[in-house]
């Protein structure tokens, strides 16, 4: 069986955050990708069933929660 070691390692108190400035681009791709399960869901929802569930799964585990246009 294997050990694992932790190493403590102390917080940075006083550490400076960088400004945050808002990426228009995230903001923009994750419009398009709506847009097109949008499109797909009102010309033919059954049969693009397919495409909408690909594009939902490339938004769940491309841009996660902590992803931020922020960032």
């Amino acid at each position: 069986m294997a050990k694992v070691f932790t190493i403590p390692v102390p917080p940075k108190f006083g550490s400076k955050r960088r400004e945050r400035t808002a990426d228009p681009r995230y903001v923009d791709g994750q419009r398009l990708l709506v847009e097109a399960m949008k499109y797909l869901a009102q010309s033919d929802p059954v049969s693009n069933r397919s495409a909408i569930e690909l594009i939902s799964e490339h938004v769940r585990t491309r841009f996660r929660m902590s992803d931020s246009p922020l960032g």
